[in-house]
C-alpha cells in the first residue's frame, strides 16, 4: 500500500510539468522574452508538491523540451533553448518551484495569505536573475537594458499570478484535492 502515495505523488508531478508545458501555450510576445501563464504554473507547483516535488515537476518539464516536446514558449523545443535568450527563465524553473514549495512543504496545510505571498515573490528572484544574466550575455546588451527588457514589463504581472497562485491553492485544499502529503520513511 505505501507505493499509492508514492505513485499519486508521481502522477502529480508529471501533471504539474504539464500545467507549466500549457501555460508556456497562454503567452504574448512582449520585447525578447514573452508574456506568459508559467509563472503562475511554476509558482503553483511549488505550493502543492512542496519543494522536492515542485522543482521535480520543473526538471520533467525541462527534460520534456529538451527532449523535443514543444513544451516551451510558442511551442518550442530542444536543448538550444536553454542557450537561447529565455535560457536563464527556464533554469530559473527549478529554483523557483522549490523556494515557492517551502510556503507549504507539500503538506496540504492551510496558507495564509502574507506567507504565501511573500513566499511567491521571493520564489521569483532566481527566475529572474538567472533570466536578466543570460538574457544579457546571449543579446550581449547592457544591465540596465536586460532588467528593462527581461524583467521589468513582467513584475506587475507575475505579482498578480502569486495572488492568483495562493487563491487556487487555497481552493484546491478546502476542496480536498491536494495530493497526498508524503510519508516520513520508516
Amino acid at each position: 500500500m505505501s507505493s499509492i502515495p508514492s505513485l499519486e505523488r508521481q502522477v502529480w508531478v508529471a501533471l504539474m510539468a504539464a500545467t507549466v508545458a500549457l501555460g508556456a501555450y497562454l503567452h504574448f510576445p512582449l520585447g525578447p522574452v514573452p508574456f506568459s501563464m508559467q509563472p503562475f504554473f511554476i509558482m503553483l507547483a511549488g505550493l502543492v508538491l512542496g519543494p522536492a516535488g515542485g522543482a521535480a515537476s520543473m526538471l520533467l518539464y525541462l527534460a520534456a523540451g529538451c527532449l523535443g516536446l514543444p513544451v516551451f514558449a510558442g511551442g518550442a523545443s530542444g536543448f538550444a533553448r536553454l542557450l537561447g535568450p529565455t535560457g536563464g527563465y527556464l533554469i530559473g524553473f527549478i529554483a523557483q518551484a522549490a523556494i515557492a514549495g517551502l510556503a507549504t512543504r507539500g503538506r496540504g496545510e492551510d496558507l495564509p495569505w502574507v506567507r504565501g505571498i511573500g513566499f511567491l515573490l521571493l520564489s521569483m528572484i532566481p527566475a529572474y536573475v538567472f533570466g536578466v544574466v543570460v538574457l544579457k550575455l546571449v543579446m550581449e546588451i547592457g544591465w540596465a537594458k536586460a532588467v528593462t527588457a527581461g524583467a521589468l514589463p513582467f513584475l506587475p504581472g507575475d505579482v498578480v499570478k502569486t495572488a492568483l497562485a495562493v487563491a487556487v491553492y487555497k481552493m484546491l485544499r478546502r476542496r480536498g484535492a491536494l495530493p497526498v502529503p508524503p510519508q516520513p520513511r520508516r
